[in-house]
């Protein structure tokens, strides 16, 4: 959406000093004064002016982690309130320079930005020095017009847009799009008193989600918004590797990447604007714009209306995710009772039906050595009663001996 500030922020050093002595400002210092102060030390040990002087490549590093603190003002608040223990060292930005990467790191990292993960890369401190100096070739950009082209990787391409009383009344928009998916960044100059230009803005481009490259394609794209209210741009990278740890927090920390653009409007004159190459290895392809929002007013009313909703929604998201959580708490220690009754109650009833199995009469005994089955105890009576004389086997016997003195006569008469 709209942009941020300029920005080369790096992670943390080892041994870290006071940001406000690191800059050379007091505690009250405005945010001009100390993105000022900043320009001028990111430009002295930038690693490209400094390839051989390892200290300055440190030096630099300080520089950018003590202006990511004091540019932002929540964490210039919490640092002012707590010092460094108020502050999420992971949740700051890192950024890389290509140009002093190497080739097998540039590899890497570019893999990396094909999967997804973001990476935020420095401007390469040539273009900021010949801008600064003034020794950039502008480009006349008409309002209403757009110019294609192709940017080399850390190089820029520089045009003028010259506004008028009623357009710088009416807002500005500068949007720049590339149909091959283009690595690039929208950068905006200020001009400094001795005619160069410095840094103020930069945007880096974006890819769509996924319900809008349907219907837009594979487009990258990125734009600055001087419409006279807050406009804020989505920086993906914020929270990364907060989001990396946590998957709940993709959605939660989701809107805290809004970032309020520090300008808002854009007095009648020429200003200066960017596109610079932001590829791994190729050049960029890309088309800038510049727009009267005159000729938008329903846009630009609808773009209002849709951050103030978005401001809304990420408040109550803040509220929500601490509910959430405490339901989350609550529900993984229900589970873990449902686990543990579970087993409890599977334990007693197996105790219950071993219990019940105890009662009863019959008890098995070992097998006989001569091989006849286990007798049943209690129940002697009828299974071992004796034969009496002129049973059943008595007569059995009778039965016999007649039978065979039967065939025995018959043999006989033969």
């Amino acid at each position: 959406m709209g942009s941020k500030k300029t920005d080369i922020t790096s992670a943390p050093p080892v041994l870290r000093r006071d940001p406000y002595e690191v800059l050379s400002v007091s505690r009250d210092s405005t945010d001009q004064e100390i993105k000022t102060a900043y320009r001028k030390l990111a430009l002295k040990y930038h690693p490209d002016k400094n390839a051989s002087n390892p200290e300055a490549s440190e030096l630099f590093k300080e520089v950018a982690y003590s202006y990511s603190i004091l540019s932002d003002p929540e964490k210039r608040r919490q640092y002012d309130s707590d010092g460094f223990e108020a502050l999420d060292v992971e949740s700051m930005d890192m950024e890389i320079d290509l140009s002093n990467l190497g080739t097998v790191n540039t590899v890497f990292a570019a893999l990396f930005s094909k999967l997804g993960v973001p990476i935020k890369t420095t401007i390469s401190a040539n273009v900021l020095e010949e801008a600064l100096n003034g020794t950039v070739t502008v480009r006349p950009l008409p309002v209403g017009t757009s110019v294609s082209g192709k940017v080399e990787k850390q190089c820029a391409h520089f045009f003028g847009v010259t506004i008028n009383e009623q357009q710088a009344e009416a807002g500005i928009v500068v949007r720049v799009t590339s149909t091959t998916q283009s690595k690039f960044k929208l950068l905006y100059f200020e001009q400094d008193a001795n005619g160069g230009y410095g840094l103020a803005l930069q945007e880096d481009s974006e890819k769509p989600g996924k319900e809008d490259s349907e219907k837009s394609g594979k487009v990258t794209s990125a734009g600055m918004y001087f419409l006279h209210f807050q406009v804020y741009r989505m920086d993906s990278t914020l929270n990364a590797l907060a989001i990396a740890k946590d998957p709940d927090a993709a959605f939660f920390k989701r809107l805290e990447g809004l970032q309020p653009c520090e300008v808002s409007e854009l007095k009648a004159g020429t200003h200066i604007f960017a596109v610079y190459g932001d590829n791994f290895f190729k050049t960029a392809t890309y088309t800038i714009e510049a727009l009267c929002a005159k000729t938008y007013e329903d846009t630009t009313e609808k773009l209002k209306d849709i951050e103030a909703q978005i401001l809304r929604k990420r408040n109550e998201l803040r509220q929500f995710e601490t509910e959430y959580r405490k339901a989350l708490a609550r529900f993984q220690e229900v589970t873990n009772r449902y686990s543990q009754e579970k087993q409890s109650v599977d334990e007693l009833l197996k105790q219950r039906d071993s219990i019940h199995a105890s009662f009863t009469v019959t008890k098995m005994v070992s097998y006989l050595s001569n091989g006849s089955t286990s007798k049943v105890i209690g129940d002697d009576s009828k299974a071992e009663s004796p034969v009496e004389d002129g049973g059943s086997d008595g007569k059995d016997k009778s039965s016999k001996k007649k039978w065979f003195n039967l065939n025995l006569k018959g043999s006989e008469k033969k």
